[in-house]
């Protein structure tokens, strides 16, 4: 198995960090990785926050369920999937362009995300720890205040870097599914509850499967946290309803 991969099966999320600082030319080469991934007709439908105000840190810390460690993280960058920019251009050069479509955002996001990890590869191979914050798509006007998003700029995905301390660096991977559950040829087959059962049992571990379960769907599912992601998701879309 050759380094990369290596890594890439290594990889996990670091949300306690060292005092170590990350040097300007391992940002720089953090985010050229990212601007080079592979992109939806070379369009690079993302722009990259660069957050360096310790305030604006604190906020976004805040306002991403008051996850402490992101105001403290040596860098963090904010993925937006951007849709104006390429719209402004068509504008501004006569093109007379169609509004921006929940297509497009689609289309962007899998850029922005593609680009992301990237930036986590990239990072992981200098032995810069990472962690991604999916709660950057709540309280959409809270976020669209802190970052002056504008209309067609979603905030795809945020992420944290630092050098890993000795215990985050020692602390087991959390386990992944069979890979014959997650890989279907040709076509998506449905499972039954037996096959469900044994794709998940690996991340119950020991405990008991259905009480897991019930508490799983409690904790993340039916949460108020990811209905506030569906409320803000809906927020961002009213942009690109026509």
């Amino acid at each position: 198995m050759n380094q990369v991969i290596q890594q890439l099966k290594e990889r996990k999320s670091v949300r306690v960090f060292t005092d170590r600082e990350i040097a300007s030319e391992e940002v720089s080469a953090i985010l050229e990785a990212a601007v080079n991934a592979p992109t939806a007709g070379n369009q690079q439908l993302y722009t990259i926050i660069n957050v360096t105000d310790p305030q604006l840190k604190a906020r976004l810390a805040e306002s991403c369920d008051d996850q402490s460690f992101i105001a403290t993280a040596p860098l963090v960058l904010v993925f937006c999937a951007d849709c104006r920019k390429w719209y402004n251009s068509f504008l501004e050069y006569g093109c007379e362009p169609r509004k921006p479509g929940v297509g497009d955002l689609m289309l962007a996001v899998s850029d922005t995300n593609i680009a992301a990890q990237n930036a986590v590869v990239a990072a992981q191979s200098l032995g810069i720890g990472s962690c991604y914050i999916g709660d950057i798509m709540e309280n959409a006007e809270q976020q669209r205040q802190l970052l002056s998003l504008p209309p067609y700029v979603f905030p795809a995905a945020m992420l944290v870097f630092g050098y890993p301390t000795e215990a985050q660096l020692e602390r087991p991977k959390p386990p992944r599914s069979e890979m014959a559950y997650i890989v279907h040829e040709n076509g998506y087959r449905d499972m039954d509850a037996r096959e469900l059962k044994q794709m998940l049992s690996v991340k119950a571990g020991v405990r008991n499967f259905e009480e897991w379960i019930q508490a799983f769907c409690n904790r993340k599912y039916n949460s108020d946290f990811s209905r506030e992601m569906t409320r803000s998701v809906q927020v961002f879309l009213e942009d690109f309803r026509e």
